[in-house]
This record gives C-alpha cells, sequence and structure tokens, in this order.
C-alpha cells in the first residue's frame, strides 16, 4: 500500500482557542486605517471564519472584507510585513479545507462581488471573484446566456471560489470544468505584482512568471503525459497539462490554485446558450452494481449529465419535508438507486426521440419499464433541487457518526466504475463502516463519504487508513484522487503518492515562483498539513459541548442541544439570495454573522468553551442572534435541518436568566396575560400612536420605533356560542374549536367572525370552548417564547392542552387564523410538554386554509362563492406557513373564488417578523428584508387588486411600507360569501 507523503509544514496553524493567540494590535490599526472595506479581529468573527463545509477548524487572526482591489493589494502588503498569511475566501463551501488558515482571511463574497465588464454578443462577462453564481446567471437569463459551470451550491459559491477549486458541476460531460470556461484572471502575486493571465497570444511579451511557467510545463512535458490522469475529473496538484498544448492560456494554470499562488481580482468567463429544452429520464435500478455497470451505456446516448441518487438519499430524503413530495413523484415501487438522466437541446422532438432511446437502452440491459419521464420544467427543477441537496440530506443523519468527506470525489474511467465502488465499498466493510454515493455517474466521479465518528480516535484511525487504501485503489484504476473539490487539506498529502516525486517538486516550483515565502493560504497543494491531524479538526483532542444550565426545550431527538448544533455542517444554503425564505437578515446584511451558519457556529463555538468563559451569554452572543426572526424557514430549507428559530428560543431563555427581561420583553411576552386588562381601556391605549410626543417618549425609554404605529386595540371578538361539552362532539370530521389568538381577538377582531361566517357556511360546527381556571382566553404561549420566558409559555401550553385534549379525544379540530400561534401546538408544544401528551393535539391542529382546502378537495364541504371575475389576489406568505408547507392549501383556497386571479409573491420575510419590526434597533432592517422583493410587488399591484396576507405581522408590514390595506385569506373568501347574499 503507497504511504501518503507529509512534510512539515513551516507555518504551524495556531491554537483553536482564541484566548490563546497573540492579538497583533499593530496589525489590526494598520489594516483598519488602509482599508475601504471592513475588517474583523474579535473572536467570534473569527470563530465564524475557522471553518468550511470540511472537518476542519483553524481559527485565523483576523478577517478582512475587501471592496476592491486596492483593499486586497493593501492587505497583501501589511500581511507581508507582519509575517501573516493571506487565506482569499469565497462562499466558504469548500469540503477540503482550503479557505480556512492561521492567518488573515480575505472574504470577497461580502462587499468585492459585481460585473465589471459584460459582452453579451461575444458570450463574455469579467466579475470580481466575490460574484455568487446564482445571481450572476439571473443576470444573464435575460439574454438567453447562462455561464454553464453549475455545481449543487451555485445558490451561494462564488466565482472566486470556484476557480480557485476547479469547479465542474453536473454538466461537465458536456460543459466541462471551471478550466476549460474561463478566459482570462487579474491577479496580485504575493509581493503585490499585478498582471493578467490569459491565452499565451493574448499576453503582453516580458512576462518573465508566465515564461517560466510555460518552460517548466515543457521540461516536464513527458512527465505530465505519463502521470496526469486521464480523466476528466481531474483536479488534483496545478494545471501544468493545461501550459503543453497549442496557445496554452496562463489562465488556466490559476485555476485550481485554491489560493496558492496569487490573490485573484477579476475573472473573465466564457458564456453558453440556454438550451431551448430540457428532458429528464429518472432510471431506476434493483442494486448499486447494476446502475454502475449501466452508466457507461446510458453515457453513449449523448445526455448532458448523468447523476446517481443513491439509497441512503431515496431513505433520508422521503423524511424530510421539502424533498419527500419530489420523490414520492419520481420513483417507481422501491428502487436501490436512480440515474438521473438529462438532453438538452434546441429541437423538443429530438429530445423526445433521446428519452425513447433511453428506455430501450433500459430494457436492452434487462430494466424494461425503468425509466420515469420528467419533461416540465418545475419538475425538473425539484429534482434538481433535490439532487443538489444530495450531500446534505445524507449529512441529516442525527448523531455522532456522520458521512465525513476526505475521499468525496474520486474519479475513475467510466468501464471501471463498477468495480472500483465495489473495491471502495470492501475497503468501508474492511473498517466496520458503510459509504454513501451519489453525484457525477456520467464521469466516473462519484461522491463517497464513509461514516465515521471523527470525535472518536478509532474513528480518526478509520479515516486515514480508509484515505491510503482509496488512494491505492485509485491509482489502480487509473483515475484521479481529486475529481472536483480540490486539494486542501484532506488530500493534498496524497499528490505526491499519486503524480509521483517529479512532478511533485515541479509544483514545489511553481509555488516557490509565485509565493517564495509561502505567504498565500500555505499547506495546501503544496507543503501539505497532515489530513487526520486532530489539532485542525473542528471535533479536537479533549472536545466537550454542554449548555451552562438545564436545557429549557427537549432536544433529546439530537441528544441535546449541543448534538442539534452541531448538526450543521457550513453547506451554505442558507447563503442563498433568492428563492425559499431562508436566511433573510443575511439577504440584507451579507454578514456571516446574521446566517443560520453563522449562528451555528458561534453556539458550537461558544458551548465548547472556545470563544472564552460563559461566551454562550455574552453580549456578543446575543449580537449574533438578534437578528434571527424566528422564520423557520430553516427549519424546512436547511438539508441538514438547522433549527435556528428555535434554537433561539433556548439561547433567549439562558440569557434572560442571566440578565434579565427588559421592560419591552416583558410588554411583549406577558401581552396574552393583560390584555383582557387593556382591552377595556382602547381610547387610551391607543393615544400612543395618535401623539407624536408619545411616539417618541416610548421610543427613547422602551425602543420601540416612533416610525411604527402599534397594533390598535379593538373592540376584543366574544364568541357569543354557550361553551361546548366534549359530547357535543359527534365525530363526524365537521367538528371544530374556533382557536382565537391574542392577536386577531385583541386587534383584528373581524378576522375571527368572517371565519365563523365562513366555517358555518360552509356547514362545519363550531364549539365554543372555555378554559377552566378562568375567564381569560386560551393561549398557545408564543409571544412569551419569543422573550424566552419558556416556563410561562409552558404553562399556557398546559392549560391549553388540559381544555382541549377531551374535545380532540371525540373527534374535533382545532383551527386558526394566525400562523405562528396556530403553529406553535404543532411544533413547539412538543418540545416544552411530553411528546406522547401533546401529539393528539398537534395532529388536530390546522391553520383555517388548511381544513377548508383539504376537505373541499375531499368533498365534505363546498362554500357558495360568487364569480369575481377580474379581480387579481396577490398573496404573500407567512414564513411559518411556508415553513409549515401550508402555502398550497392559501392558494387552493383562493383558486375556490370563481374568477379570481391568483398571484403569489416570491419573497422572503416580510421583515416585521413579530415585535423585530417595532424593535427601533432593527426598525431599517425591517424594512430593507421587505423591501427585497414584497414592498415592490405590492406597490405594483393595481389599486383595485387584493393584497393577501394571512400573518398579522406581515399585514403591518405592508401597511406601513407600501401604504395598502391586506387582507387574510378568510376575509377574501367572507366577502365572497357576503356579495352573495347580498345579490
Amino acid at each position: 500500500m503507497a504511504q501518503a507523503a507529509h512534510s512539515p509544514n513551516n507555518l504551524a496553524p495556531h491554537n483553536l482557542a482564541p484566548r490563546n493567540l497573540a492579538r497583533d494590535t499593530g496589525l489590526e490599526r494598520r489594516l483598519r486605517r488602509e482599508i475601504s472595506g471592513e475588517v474583523a479581529f474579535d473572536a467570534f468573527t473569527r470563530g465564524r471564519y475557522a471553518t468550511d463545509a470540511s472537518i476542519y477548524q483553524i481559527m485565523p487572526v483576523g478577517v478582512v472584507f475587501p471592496a476592491s482591489a486596492l483593499d486586497i493589494s493593501a492587505t497583501l502588503a501589511i500581511a507581508r510585513e507582519h509575517g501573516v498569511p493571506v487565506i482569499l475566501r469565497g462562499g466558504g463551501t469548500s469540503q477540503n479545507g482550503q479557505p480556512i488558515g492561521s492567518g488573515l482571511v480575505v472574504d470577497c463574497s461580502r462587499f468585492f462581488n459585481e460585473v465589471l465588464d459584460y459582452d453579451a454578443a461575444n458570450r463574455r462577462v469579467r466579475v470580481q471573484p466575490g460574484m455568487v453564481l446564482e445571481r450572476l446567471n439571473t443576470r444573464l437569463k435575460a439574454d438567453g446566456l447562462f455561464f454553464p459551470v453549475e455545481p449543487s451550491t451555485a445558490t451561494r459559491c462564488t466565482i472566486g471560489g470556484m476557480s480557485g477549486n476547479n469547479s465542474c458541476g453536473a454538466r461537465s460531460i458536456f460543459y466541462g470544468k471551471m478550466v476549460d470556461n474561463v478566459a482570462s484572471i487579474d491577479l496580485l502575486t504575493a509581493d503585490g505584482a499585478a498582471m493578467r493571465f490569459a491565452a499565451q497570444d493574448a499576453m503582453p511579451s516580458g512576462n518573465r512568471l508566465a515564461a517560466d511557467m510555460l518552460a517548466l510545463a515543457m521540461r516536464e512535458k513527458a512527465e505530465i503525459l505519463a502521470r496526469y490522469p486521464k480523466v476528466q475529473r481531474r483536479v488534483g496538484g496545478y494545471n501544468l497539462d493545461s501550459l503543453i498544448l497549442p496557445n496554452p492560456n496562463l489562465a488556466h494554470l490559476m485555476v485550481g490554485s485554491e489560493g496558492t499562488l496569487a490573490a485573484f481580482t477579476a475573472i473573465e468567463l466564457n458564456l453558453s446558450p440556454l438550451p431551448a429544452h430540457r428532458v429528464m429520464g429518472v432510471c431506476h435500478f434493483p442494486s448499486f452494481r447494476s446502475a454502475m455497470e449501466t452508466t457507461r451505456h446510458l453515457v453513449a446516448l449523448g445526455p448532458v449529465a448523468v447523476e446517481l441518487v443513491d439509497n441512503n438519499i431515496l431513505t433520508l430524503g422521503a423524511e424530510i419535508p421539502m424533498f419527500a413530495q419530489g420523490l414520492a413523484r419520481i420513483t417507481r415501487g422501491t428502487p436501490d438507486c436512480l440515474l438521473l438522466v438529462e438532453f438538452a437541446g434546441e429541437d423538443r422532438a429530438q429530445l423526445d426521440i433521446r428519452l425513447r432511446a433511453l428506455d430501450e437502452c433500459m430494457s436492452d440491459h434487462g430494466f424494461a419499464n425503468a425509466v420515469v419521464e420528467i419533461t416540465d420544467a418545475p419538475g425538473q427543477r425539484n429534482v434538481w433541487e433535490m439532487r443538489e441537496a444530495c450531500l446534505n440530506i445524507m449529512m441529516s443523519m442525527k448523531g455522532d457518526a456522520k458521512p465525513v468527506s476526505f475521499i468525496e470525489d474520486c474519479a475513475v474511467p467510466l468501464d471501471r466504475l463498477a468495480d472500483y465502488t465495489e473495491t471502495v465499498s470492501t475497503i468501508f466493510a474492511r473498517h466496520g463502516t458503510r459509504g454513501t454515493w451519489y453525484a457525477h455517474a456520467s464521469v466516473g466521479c462519484l461522491h463517497v463519504r464513509p461514516i465515521l465518528n471523527l470525535k472518536d480516535t478509532a474513528g480518526l484511525s478509520a479515516m486515514r487508513a480508509i484515505a491510503e487504501e482509496t488512494a491505492e485503489a485509485v491509482r489502480r484504476f487509473e483515475g484521479s484522487y481529486s475529481g472536483e473539490h480540490g486539494d486542501g487539506i484532506s488530500r493534498s498529502e496524497f499528490i505526491e503518492p499519486m503524480f509521483g516525486s517529479r512532478l511533485t517538486r515541479a509544483f514545489d516550483t511553481v509555488k516557490a515562483a509565485f509565493d517564495p515565502e509561502n505567504r498565500l493560504n500555505p499547506g495546501k497543494i503544496t507543503n501539505p498539513l497532515r489530513m487526520d491531524d486532530r489539532a485542525l479538526m473542528r471535533y479536537p483532542e479533549g472536545y466537550a459541548s454542554a449548555l451552562p444550565a438545564p436545557a429549557a426545550l427537549d432536544w433529546s431527538d439530537w441528544g441535546d442541544f449541543s448534538g442539534a448544533v452541531e448538526m450543521c455542517n457550513n453547506n451554505g444554503t442558507c447563503r442563498k439570495l433568492a428563492g425559499g425564505a431562508m436566511c433573510p437578515s443575511y439577504r440584507v446584511t451579507r454578514d456571516e454573522q446574521h446566517l443560520t451558519r453563522g449562528r451555528a457556529n458561534s453556539l458550537r463555538l461558544a458551548l465548547s468553551g472556545q470563544l472564552g468563559a460563559d461566551a454562550f451569554v455574552a453580549p456578543d452572543m446575543k449580537a449574533t442572534m438578534d437578528l434571527c426572526v424566528g422564520c423557520k424557514a430553516c427549519q424546512r430549507e436547511c438539508p441538514v435541518g438547522v433549527d435556528m428559530a428555535r434554537m433561539k428560543i433556548e439561547f433567549t431563555h439562558h440569557y434572560a436568566a442571566k440578565h434579565g427581561l427588559s421592560f419591552k420583553d416583558r410588554m411583549i411576552g406577558w401581552l396574552p396575560r393583560y390584555a383582557p386588562f387593556a382591552a377595556r381601556f382602547p381610547v387610551l391605549m391607543n393615544l400612543r400612536n395618535r401623539i407624536p410626543l408619545l411616539r417618541h417618549l416610548m421610543d427613547w425609554t422602551l425602543g420601540f420605533s416612533a416610525r411604527r404605529a402599534l397594533p390598535e386595540w379593538q373592540a376584543p371578538w366574544q364568541d357569543s356560542t354557550a361553551p361546548a361539552r366534549p359530547e357535543d362532539v359527534r365525530g363526524d370530521g365537521l367538528d371544530l374549536i374556533l382557536f382565537a389568538d391574542t392577536f386577531n381577538r385583541y386587534f383584528e377582531p373581524d378576522n375571527l367572525a368572517a371565519a365563523k361566517r365562513v366555517l358555518a357556511a360552509a356547514g362545519y360546527r363550531l364549539h365554543a370552548v372555555r378554559a377552566q381556571d378562568g375567564p381569560r382566553p386560551l393561549c398557545c404561549g408564543r409571544t412569551f417564547l419569543s422573550v424566552g420566558q419558556v416556563d410561562e409559555a409552558r404553562k399556557e401550553a398546559l392549560r391549553l392542552v388540559e381544555t382541549l385534549e377531551p374535545f380532540v379525544a371525540r373527534g374535533a379540530r382545532i383551527v386558526g387564523l394566525e400562523p405562528s400561534c396556530l403553529l406553535t401546538i404543532r411544533d413547539e408544544f412538543a418540545v416544552m410538554l411530553p411528546k406522547s401528551r401533546v401529539k393528539p393535539l398537534a395532529d388536530a391542529a390546522f391553520l383555517i386554509e388548511e381544513i377548508l382546502a383539504a376537505d373541499m378537495k375531499a368533498g365534505k364541504v363546498s362554500l357558495p362563492l360568487t364569480d369575481q371575475a377580474g379581480r387579481i389576489a396577490h398573496l404573500h406568505g407567512h414564513c411559518h406557513q411556508k415553513a409549515a408547507g401550508a402555502m398550497g392549501a392559501v392558494e387552493a383556497c383562493l383558486r375556490a373564488v370563481p374568477g379570481l386571479e391568483v398571484r403569489v409573491i416570491e419573497s422572503s420575510c416580510c421583515g416585521m417578523a413579530g415585535s423585530f419590526g417595532y424593535d427601533s434597533a432593527n426598525y431599517d432592517i425591517s424594512l430593507k428584508m421587505a423591501e427585497l422583493s414584497l414592498l415592490p410587488a405590492v406597490r405594483a399591484a393595481g389599486a383595485d387588486d387584493l393584497i393577501v396576507a394571512d400573518g398579522t405581522s406581515c399585514r403591518h408590514q405592508i401597511a406601513d411600507g407600501a401604504t395598502r390595506e391586506a387582507k387574510h385569506v378568510i376575509r377574501v373568501l367572507d366577502t365572497a360569501l357576503e356579495a352573495r347574499s347580498t345579490s
């Protein structure tokens, strides 16, 4: 067995704990003075940049956010003077530790992310390295163009990071890798020299560095031809093979260099025309090996992609709400794995012919009727979203053992693929584990991860052994050990066994020519760090993590609170800037701090003591959590299930226990308790909105923004129905208990009145229920949870459960209007009270649109609604509706109104988020969230159009930001009923 070579690194990483880092105040002062962007040296920020999507963690000295090429030049100069390494970073989604190190991390994604030049006619674009791929492609789409290298991280990866790693993507069989699509790169060398690397005939003469690289490649041509793997997916080492081609492009040497040779300041890309049509065939296989043996025959049909989805994905994905429905649509029976085969082109008829050929090919190989055709664009998009989330679906495994990335993307020739996968599976079994497989079957690059516990020394030993044995197998099968995700820390050690000593020394020569002092991202590609050095790991020797006091919520599904936090694998899905809802605060600030990933990293570091004593309840942690609006988007959209909204409740509980509650928080949290009394004096309570002096006084003393009108107190809704008894429930599905939440009861009672009319018109029996302990209305405890008062919320939850469980036991259902309140019963109740007791109520609790949509579809009820021909309804979804998958029900209810055209506003959080938007400190950010898409869409709506929003906060934000009235869906249905009754 070949042993990996590893030479000692002359720039040893700092200890993980920030308190052991010597803070260079001179370096910090220089950077703050000379950088036009931002600079951060605090422990929390450095901690958030100590990791990527790999298993590694190295605390940086500081973080720089450049706003220009001049900032990067100044950073290099200052770092050089202070003897500090520089690590360039994009989206931080690398899986091998490329963008982390013990020097200055330079995050190009926040400010340095614009288009510099765009030539649609010649299909060229030049961008700054922080440009996010999806953002670029959205801009190019209008001209029928796109950048065709599309990794699964397209929503957050940057062009600079993709260039540094030589990224590929699912369609590389047709479009190639980054190295095949980059035209030129503007760069700064370690000593500050600025130059542009491009095709040789486009470069000025006299560039000694370029000439030396060309001469080196020609000297080593025989060795390059003999030792570079003959597979398309080869990204290890430096691209010297690009320099032996006719008219070589010097920029291609920089592609895949992982920031070890130069800092990129601009990247010119070749663009491709968007294909007019795409079709997909989902091929089903009874075994993994049969899929691998068939792959080369499918590739022969000329697809643009052939992607594997293995049994692990099918099993785990079926348990994730975001993917379960899509998986059910594309699978027949219980296949062991799938191959997604995509064809693209200008002639749709020809694509249909190819689909038939695919079906025939499958039949010829013994798999008749094993292809599900997906020809509609939304269906294909759903399949690709599921495929792109494969890695994160696998990482959703709970517990310490996880699929670990270190032999992630080895690539072998297609005719060796089945034997290679069987060999690697045997290696896994020999070490007492199994692997997960997915990705690019078309090019023999399957992403495989053995399931290991790296908190355990045995897991670490197994990782080393598996790496060495797999590297030997890859070499034997004439493949590439790095096939897509680069070398980084995980695989740089294995460059010499794969390429040989002579080429390894040539790589050393390349590094020395560009960076003689080894200051740019040291320890990657040349002079490598040891891949199993536990001091470099996210879970180093002696790692322990725990809350400082007993948990307020039940985290047993993850083991404990730390286990839930550690679910974050830093994949960065939360960094997406469009589509879905998360992470709304990040979309405004572009600050890693205000991101699910950033918050999870801060929590993990604080709980494990790496940010100092009491860091978990420190003000810096509060600042980290403050802009989490509790939207729950991560609960649905994070593929590994990081529920930051729930984590914020836990954190807020502990923070309040140590620091106490402000008077404003008490006003918010205890609202349901004092509302019955306050509602007796609505004129007095509403004076604040009418007297500017009172507005400013409350702003100054309590922090309620003077620029906001608070909700207006109304005469509270009273249910005139006599209190029901459990035995009144008939159990035929028509018995409902209308849950009147605090907000609709006291501030918008007309909604509850409308709900009662609509439900009665549909034929439901409404039962009025009173609490057994007094006249105060039932409450879900939502406001208490928002300020960390979990014990008080638990009291409210128990009170509601005790009152309603006898009715639910006899078949009654609970129906509510306010998503945040009703869905608390389905969500937080289960972590405040015993699950066995809460589950019957959770199963019986529905938003009003859910009950109406389901029962109308089933034919149980109907609504006599009049024709609203010509009316348009613009629908904005509440974040919790989206997280619960309830938006389809709202649409269905609106579409049940004859003649009403429904247009869904593609929006993230409205920005109000309960009390968040009322806070003086949050007002500007709150409106910026709304201005991303919601408020512009509302302003563009016609004067007679309906604006529909089921969340009370959403309606207030729309009123404040666009001076338009938004209505709950039940008001729309009620209006149609009223029109019928008066006609």
